[in-house]
């Protein structure tokens, strides 16, 4: 990562953290792994969304596509959000934490809207989330196609090995339950000024 830019990772970090992300960072989209057999997971329909929602597969799009579009965002905001059960067989308690999660997802999204952000892709945990139930399930168009959000396994990212590459555990210990989420972004252009004197620079290594 480029120093000049440690400033704004920083903020983006905290902005996800004030509204209730356990932990968040950024890393470079290069770090992100994908491979179509994770979209099996969403074939397992653990979440009840498969078929039913236009962000998840077998509607989101041609798995080998999606994944080629990771790599073309510069950098990634990657956010978990960690729950404590009262046991392993707490259902109701990974629901009421994965809807914890959706809610900072969603309230991430309306932030990052004033950051000077050229490019974002959101990503999240089970499904899009946004209407109470999607308009899949009535045969209807998406109700905010620009607000959707899909699953990092539809995109096929391998989460486990982007919550190494961001320094944050997979599994956070017995009787826990944890959820990720991915911003993926490219960076503001440079100010007039700041390409002025790249370009001075530029140019004097290049006479």
């Amino acid at each position: 990562m480029e120093t000049d830019n440690t400033e704004l990772f920083k903020r983006l970090g905290r902005i996800a953290e004030e509204l209730g992300a356990t932990r968040a960072a950024v890393i470079p989209t290069e770090r992100i792994e994908t491979d179509a057999s994770y979209r099996e997971l969403c074939s397992a329909n653990t979440c009840g969304n498969y078929g039913n929602c236009w962000t998840c597969p077998p509607f989101a799009g041609e798995i080998r596509k999606l994944m080629a579009e990771v790599p073309t965002y510069g950098y990634a905001l990657v956010y978990q959000t960690v729950g404590q059960l009262e046991d392993s067989y707490d259902y109701e308690g990974m629901m009421e934490i994965g809807e914890r999660h959706n809610s900072t997802m969603l309230r991430l999204r309306d932030r990052l809207d004033a950051e000077d952000l050229p490019r974002v892709l959101h990503l999240g945990a089970g499904g899009c989330r946004v209407c109470p139930v999607c308009a899949k399930r009535t045969n209807e168009p998406c109700r905010h196609p620009d607000k959707a959000v899909s699953s990092l396994e539809t995109y096929g990212v391998n989460v486990a090995a982007m919550a190494e590459a961001a320094g944050m555990k997979y599994t956070n210990g017995q009787d826990t339950v944890t959820f990720f989420g991915a911003v993926l972004f490219d960076l503001p252009a440079p100010a007039a000024d700041e390409r002025t004197r790249s370009d001075r620079t530029w140019k004097k290594r290049t006479n």
